[in-house]
């Protein structure tokens, strides 16, 4: 004869039995609870330094000429943006952005796979490039003025020659890292050249590809700020040079915060990019 355990001393009826997610409360609680003292704990430092940066702008030992307080900066952030004028420039340095780095990835994509195919090709392109690379940025700005004016042309040129270097190297480093045993695999299976070169050397070298995106996305924002200080007329650049001469230093860092803040945002789109795009590799960890 069977007993039923609802009926033994000290059970619990089966619907007072705590279900399992009752069960995960106090756990989760103790993750959240970490974790936000982990985000408090390196948030204290920042938010130090913003209060005794405000403070000390307040009692006169910061001058507004020298650096503007932080609330001083926020309420002319909300300015700028409330008065559209802001995104307006904004829009404007990321076309230069994305029309120089659209050059570079055609060039340094078309060079890498010209040096990284063959033997030829490597003798006949690499050696101009590594020359090339090693030419300071800044000292050809003057020498590209002097080629074609100071107009967009020049601002978008001089961003893409800085891009075009990080694209060619890694994806030619890509190229160069295939495991042969995957050509020689491709080869058995009847692949032509053209199909190995698609279905075999492009998606390996992808990753390399995505990092030298990653590089170029970076080093475009920082030519930006450069090629921005040539007679601008609109753009961030535009923006700071126009601060400069009234002594607004509120307005230089918004535009400073700008420039990174869209660093940040190209990078995480490239990483999500990444994300999905290389979910086939053995070693990609998700998150």
């Amino acid at each position: 004869m069977s007993i039923s355990t609802a009926s033994l001393p000290g059970s619990l009826p089966a619907a007072a039995q705590p279900t399992p997610a009752e069960t995960n409360k106090p756990a989760l609680r103790q993750v959240l609870r970490r974790r936000l003292l982990a985000f408090l704990s390196r948030a204290a430092s920042p938010i130090a330094i913003l209060v005794l940066w405000e403070i000390a702008s307040r009692l006169g030992f910061i001058p507004e000429r020298i650096l503007a307080a932080p609330s001083q900066i926020g309420s002319t952030f909300g300015a700028l943006v409330a008065s559209g004028e802001m995104g307006s420039n904004i829009l404007v340095s990321l076309g230069r952005v994305l029309t120089g780095l659209s050059i570079s990835l055609s060039l340094g994509t078309a060079l890498a796979l010209i040096a990284g195919l063959s033997r030829r090709g490597e003798v006949i392109v690499d050696s101009p490039m590594q020359m090339v690379r090693t030419l300071p940025f800044v000292g050809l700005v003057p020498l590209f003025i002097l080629w074609f004016g100071i107009g967009e042309v020049t601002k978008v040129t001089l961003i893409a020659f800085a891009t075009t270097f990080p694209m060619y190297l890694t994806l030619y480093s890509g190229i160069r890292s295939i495991d042969a045993k995957l050509i020689e695999a491709g080869r058995l299976f009847g692949l032509s050249q053209l199909g190995l070169i698609w279905h075999v050397i492009l998606p390996g070298a992808l990753p390399s590809f995505l990092l030298g995106l990653r590089y170029a996305l970076g080093i475009s924002w920082l030519s930006l700020v450069i090629v921005e200080q040539i007679n601008a007329t609109a753009g961030l650049g535009y923006l700071i040079n126009n601060a400069r001469d009234f002594m607004r230093t509120d307005i230089i860092v918004v535009c400073l915060l700008a420039y990174s803040l869209l660093g940040l945002f190209t990078d995480v789109l490239v990483r999500s990019i990444e994300h999905f795009a290389l979910a086939w590799r053995p070693s990609f960890i998700k998150d």
